[in-house]
């Protein structure tokens, strides 16, 4: 039979413990109430706490992580808006721009589609352009932003644009029409989907595809696709007044200035776009392609009219076409 003295021993030992207990319950019991939950009594507390508590870290591991990038991280070289878009959140979240908790039942914040960064619908416009997209919740490779693939893949171009130009180069270069002739469009449709779903891993060998005409018409496809231009509606009136110049030097001068005005990813993309079709025409008595015959097909695929506007877009085709010659012709010199 233990004695008195240690009975009152071990009493003194739990004080402690007990007193930690009730203030872990009061804790809980507050954030129950904070949610909008009730307690019934068929869930005792610690069964009901368990998941919330565990849920709660799993949010706040984003807010951690953000509050802790060094201030290089946080604004990157090239910075890029988030394409947030109003999301009905299961389960508690909190903005990750003030840490607050996101109320209601539906449509309670909004997501970037491109990092799945949570936040209110009025903090989003406070958040600054440090989007960093992961290919977790990127859906498909066509008609996705170029910038938003290139950061997701972290590479310099477009997947489409590397693999489709390297196939075109091991065994097209000499083709006849080259660009102009079309491929079949179930195939090239494919090969689309093929990209959306494998990536990099899309097969698009002689193996796989014969006809070359389909891999110049999926790479063709993809620019079409993009939501904004290789020649971004930014820098588009700068390319045309670029080319209405007449005196060669200033032309030039206007172009290099316009070509400072592209992102990043699409200057990197138009330049190896534009060497690759300077070696097209360099096998020109074969494939009967000049800069004038490419720029032609690739005037309307690489810029658009920003104004959506149908006699603006009439007027400027021919410039469309002149820029994209001048930019293949002066290739070594512009980039």
């Amino acid at each position: 039979m233990p004695s008195r003295e240690s009975c009152e021993v071990n009493e003194e030992e739990e004080k402690p413990l007990v007193q930690k207990a009730k203030r872990e319950a009061n804790q809980e019991e507050i954030l129950v109430a904070a949610l909008g939950m009730r307690i019934g009594p068929q869930k005792p507390l610690a069964t009901f706490w368990q998941p919330i508590k565990l849920f709660a870290y799993s949010q706040l591991t984003s807010l951690v992580r953000r509050a802790t990038l060094r201030e290089s991280e946080r604004t990157p070289n090239s910075e890029k808006v988030h394409n947030f878009k109003v999301h009905t959140f299961r389960g508690p979240h909190w903005c990750e721009h003030c840490a607050s908790f996101m109320w209601g039942l539906m449509a309670q914040g909004v997501k970037c589609a491109d990092c799945g960064m949570n936040a209110h619908k009025h903090c989003s416009a406070l958040v600054p352009n440090d989007c960093k997209p992961s290919l977790r919740h990127i859906r498909k490779v066509y008609s996705c932003d170029l910038t938003t693939l290139v950061q997701a893949c972290n590479t310099a171009r477009p997947m489409v644009v590397d693999m489709c130009i390297r196939e075109i180069e091991s065994r097209g270069l000499k083709s006849e029409g080259l660009y102009r002739i079309s491929g079949f469009t179930d195939s090239v449709e494919e090969v689309k989907t093929g990209f959306d779903k494998d990536g990099e891993k899309t097969d698009i060998s002689v193996n796989a595809y014969e006809d070359i005409n389909i891999i110049t018409g999926a790479l063709k496809l993809y620019l079409r696709d993009l939501p904004v231009p290789v020649i971004s509606y930014d820098a588009y009136p700068r390319f045309i007044e670029a080319a209405k110049l007449t005196d060669p030097e200033k032309k030039l001068k206007a172009f290099r200035e316009a070509l400072a005005l592209l992102p990043q990813s699409h200057n990197e993309t138009l330049k190896y776009l534009m060497a690759h079709l300077k070696r097209v025409t360099q096998n020109e008595k074969f494939n009967l392609m000049n800069a004038e015959n490419l720029a032609i097909v690739f005037g309307p695929t690489l810029m658009r009219a920003p104004d959506n506007n149908a006699i603006t877009a009439l007027n400027d085709i021919r410039y469309q076409r002149q820029v994209v010659e001048v930019l293949i012709k002066n290739e070594d010199a512009l980039f």
